[in-house]
């Protein structure tokens, strides 16, 4: 199906107002959406963006679309049950949820527990699905739309569960931006030059970069944990690690979208103050893992942020020589946490790799030098 169709349809029972976090399975509505003239506003978590929904509706009675991916339906939860359900206010919303994992297609491991119980999920959620796949015909979504309203209408909320294959194509996200520094590039610098560090690295693209550097160097993948997925954790992981081993120098590789989704971790890591910590910000304002839709932090500080959390040292970056410089004076500086925002261009390869081995393969790997005595 065409995006534009989908839009339309979903438009023409009167839904104008969208927000959710990106998944690639929902790229081309996305874009379709970037390109429209709705009120859209891309959220921080998918927690948020129900309660969005929640607010759009109670000022405008209307009913407002959440898009996620399936692996976001954990952070909808309390929202969904303490606010929007029938037996509280009864504000209905309609999902569009994209279906990481799904079981016989082939997918990331991080996806396939989550992709096996989705629908049961939404059931318990008493969210009332439906899949749509590569044989969904205008006439048949219009079908389910109207089912679906019927239900909306009673306070109670739907979801279109986007299989893969249902778009007639994925079209590419031409947002960009216009900072200097790919990615990788920054990573390959920052492990050159912290090469004592235990590194924890976020989900998506940033932990597939560290990976290949690391094979291109023919290093061993054991001083690195990949936080292939739990969105938005990574530094938490790595907070509890740097108390954990406070002789060693952890560094977590974290990104924009993941900081931004669960930023109450930064005034946490402040409170707790570890100064073998150093929390790395690769900032390219976009969710590009999933497709490109800009992220807010073209808009924060997370400099003055961290400060206000109580880390102690603070640094900020756009070129490679800021980022050697940065990384020199952390060397050398006093021991203390540490922040660094460094702003990174969309540039990812055609050809990036996925780690070979299992995310238990890793772990056992990993923990079992982290907690090696020095």
């Amino acid at each position: 199906m065409r995006a534009k169709d989908f839009l339309d349809e979903i438009q023409s029972f009167g839904v104008n107002f969208f927000t959710g976090v990106p998944d690639s399975l929902l790229t081309p509505f996305l874009n379709e959406i970037l390109k429209t003239e709705v009120n859209h506003i891309v959220a921080p978590n998918e927690g948020i963006a129900v309660s969005l929904a929640a607010g759009h509706y109670l000022s405008a009675g209307n009913v407002g679309c959440v898009y996620l991916q399936n692996s976001g339906l954990g952070n909808i939860f309390n929202p969904v049950c303490s606010l929007t359900h029938k037996k509280v206010y009864g504000i209905p919303a309609l999902y569009v949820v994209g279906w990481r994992g799904e079981p016989g297609v082939k997918d990331e491991p991080q996806h396939l527990f989550q992709g096996k119980i989705t629908l049961e999920t939404l059931k318990l959620l008493e969210i009332k699905s439906f899949s749509l796949d590569r044989d969904t015909k205008k006439e048949d979504l219009h079908a389910r739309l109207t089912e679906g309203f019927s239900e909306l209408a009673a306070g109670n909320s739907v979801a279109l569960v986007i299989r893969k294959g249902f778009w007639d194509k994925e079209e590419p996200c031409s947002v960009q931006n216009t900072f200097e520094v790919g990615r990788e590039e920054a990573i390959e610098c920052i492990t050159e030059q912290l090469s004592r560090c235990v590194f924890f690295s976020t989900t998506g693209k940033i932990s597939r970069e560290l990976y290949e550097i690391r094979e291109r160097r023919e290093q061993l993948h054991s001083l690195d944990f990949l936080t292939i997925g739990s969105m938005g954790h990574c530094s938490s992981i790595a907070l509890a690690a740097a108390q954990g081993q406070p002789k060693k120098q952890i560094c977590c590789l974290d990104g924009d979208g993941a900081a931004l989704m669960h930023m109450g971790a930064m005034g946490l890591i402040g409170a707790q103050k570890p100064d073998n910590l150093i929390h790395i910000v690769l900032d390219n304002e976009m969710h590009e893992t999933v497709g490109g839709v800009p992220t807010i932090s073209g808009s924060i500080d997370f400099g003055s942020v961290a400060k206000a959390c109580g880390y102690s040292h603070v640094y900020y970056g756009e070129s490679l020589s800021e980022l050697n410089q940065i990384l020199a004076e952390i060397k050398t500086a006093a021991a203390g946490l540490t922040f660094v925002h460094f702003k990174v261009k969309k540039s990812t390869r055609t050809d990036l790799g996925r780690p070979k081995e299992s995310p238990k393969e890793n772990m056992n790997q990993f923990v079992e030098q982290l907690r090696r005595k020095i």
